[in-house]
């Protein structure tokens, strides 16, 4: 796996791509100008557990011919000062799911994708807790 970046600006917009050509801008979150055209590299990283665990959770599911109308996720990070940093100290996550899916079904491959199978949660959880829960047709299990 690999990817590039390249500065798009004489500021921080940053255009990433990986081996296929897609594309992700980033910039800097804090620019004392305000125009800000990209995800920061934080919010990145929680899109990747957000994105991670969408593709484990709904390919479970499928296999298990659970009906998935509907599929969102918020996610939050915590952050904790760290020297001259503010890494992530702990993220949680909401996964929404709807439709003709059993409850015992949905928690358990939530905890599977985050326990188990999410690359990109388990190349964090030495450092990071990344807790979550699941609402199932609108009810939290």
């Amino acid at each position: 796996m690999k990817i590039t970046l390249d500065r798009l600006d004489n500021e921080y917009l940053f255009e990433a791509k990986n081996e296929r050509g897609d594309k992700v801008l980033m910039d800097n979150n804090g620019r004392e100008d305000g125009n800000v055209n990209g995800a920061g590299p934080m919010e990145v990283l929680l899109m990747g557990v957000a994105g991670c665990s969408a593709i484990d959770i709904i390919h479970i599911l499928k296999k298990q011919r659970q009906e998935i109308t509907s599929y969102h996720v918020e996610a939050e990070g915590n952050r904790e000062k760290v020297d001259d940093a503010t890494p992530f100290k702990g993220i949680y996550v909401k996964v929404f799911l709807e439709g003709d899916i059993s409850g015992e079904k949905a928690k358990r491959a939530a905890q599977l994708s985050f326990d188990k199978y999410c690359s990109v949660s388990k190349s964090l959880d030495k450092n990071i807790t990344i807790e979550y829960d699941v609402v199932l047709n609108g009810e939290q299990l």
